[in-house]
């Protein structure tokens, strides 16, 4: 039975020669630190706001650590077309990976955020807190940023010869849960003994080991500077940039994750309100992971069957109901039964509208234009959360709720504007020829 149960095992595991293991454990590790760098977020809330910080002023801080992940497609650029010390890939890996990790051990060896100083920066029509220390948070996501382009064009590059690009992003994916899940649980009590070093120590940790992993596991030819490629590359893109569903979809990407959301703010609802313990606020955030892959694990087989606009439109419906179901969210059974609900149903939500942006994606600029749509869905959440976090600060949790739910029900409005119907059948050509050259795995 046992030597059945293996050779199974083996004639299932996608990863059948030397190479492709090599680089599916690559995959996996940078996803897995990549993840990890949200390890501080929770210490950092509670920790500024027991410096007497607006849920607000916390959502400043959070703003600006999140710039290095909006310019994701000037990345791509650069390693495609900038070789550095003839490599397109390792350089720019073992540099980034450095930044991030040295950023972080300084954040561990100091007390930067805790207790650093807290400045107001006037700007026109705003108020805007400045917190010593996201200098080098900032730093520290400039690093994993680059190093997340960097690992997914070298998925492209080695998955399509292979047939392996759905292999190599399955492993990405579940390390990236895993991380999450252990960023919720680790964080939680990390966040209780307001142990913000040790925090920062540990996600520093991991930029270390992609190091690592990029010096030995990277293999790549010797790559000179493509003027040529280069210039064809942005003619595509001035093309691509005048075509009015690309507007159209960035647009709806926009507005919908743009919806008044948490962030901050919930923490401070749990913590006040609720009195919930940091520990388990964390394992709730673990809990939640954990219902994302049940949500992922629903998508794939409904993506296939179910129109996408169908799957849109009831992502915004689920999404509404899904946020006014924390007007009950009071105790800790109701926080775990919606946790998990909510987890499972935002994993849908957000899948879905990946999907879209990956079938918006003009020809020969695929790589370019899906991080730039990326981009433009991170700027999205981050503003909500910032904009969330001073409606509760003025309003309060329950107007905040109902806030977010109405913004998203506007949503609707601008579904028959992207035309989602004619970009899915335009994108499936595509999809099959694709399949088609895609050799057997």
């Amino acid at each position: 039975m046992g030597s059945r149960m293996l050779a199974l095992i083996r004639r299932l595991n996608p990863f059948k020669t030397p190479d492709a293991r090599r680089l599916a454990l690559l995959f996996g590790v940078v996803y897995f630190a990549q993840g990890m760098w949200y390890l501080p977020n929770q210490t950092i809330t509670i920790v500024l706001k027991e410096r007497g910080l607006s849920a607000g002023q916390v959502a400043d801080f959070f703003l600006i650590t999140i710039v290095p992940w909006l310019i994701k497609p000037v990345y791509g650029l650069l390693s495609d077309f900038v070789p550095l010390f003839g490599r397109r890939r390792q350089s720019y890996f073992l540099i980034t990976s450095s930044l991030a990790a040295i950023a972080g051990l300084i954040l561990a060896a100091s007390d930067a955020i805790a207790l650093g100083p807290i400045r107001t920066v006037d700007l026109p029509g705003m108020k805007f807190t400045l917190i010593a220390g996201v200098g080098l948070f900032t730093l520290m996501a400039l690093g994993l940023a680059f190093t997340d382009v960097l690992t997914d064009a070298m998925m492209v590059e080695n998955g399509r010869p292979r047939g392996l690009t759905g292999a190599f992003q399955s492993v990405q994916w579940a390390c990236i849960t895993v991380a999450s899940v252990a960023v919720g649980e680790l964080g939680g009590y990390l966040a209780e003994t307001r142990s913000l070093r040790t925090a920062f120590l540990i996600a520093a940790c991991f930029p270390l080991v992609s190091l690592f992993m990029a010096r030995t596991f990277i293999h790549e030819p010797v790559a000179p500077a493509d003027k040529a490629a280069f210039l064809e590359t942005w003619r595509a893109i001035r093309v691509a940039l005048g075509h009015r569903e690309i507007w159209a979809v960035a647009g709806f990407i926009f507005f919908f994750w743009f919806s008044p959301s948490f962030g901050p703010a919930f923490l401070y609802y749990q913590t006040d309100e609720l009195k919930f313990s940091q520990q388990f606020i964390g394992r709730l955030a673990a809990i939640g992971s954990l219902a994302g892959v049940i949500g992922a694990v629903v998508y794939a087989p409904l993506s296939r069957r179910v129109p996408l606009r169908r799957i849109i439109n009831l992502s915004i419906g689920f999404g509404v109901l899904g946020t006014l179901a924390y007007l009950v969210y009071r105790d800790a059974v109701s926080a775990v039964l919606i946790t998990v609900v909510f987890g499972a149903v935002s994993m849908v939500m957000q899948l879905a509208f990946l999907d879209l942006a990956a079938k918006a994606c003009p020809p020969h600029v695929e790589a370019t234009f899906f991080a730039l749509l990326m981009s433009v869905f991170n700027l999205g959440v981050q503003l909500a959360e910032n904009v969330g976090a001073r409606l509760y600060d003025r309003v309060g949790y329950s107007w905040l709720v109902v806030i977010g739910a109405a913004m998203t029900a506007l949503t609707w409005v601008l579904v028959p504007l992207v035309r989602i119907d004619r970009i899915e059948a335009k994108a499936r050509p595509g999809a099959a020829l694709a399949v088609e050259a895609t050799p057997a795995g």
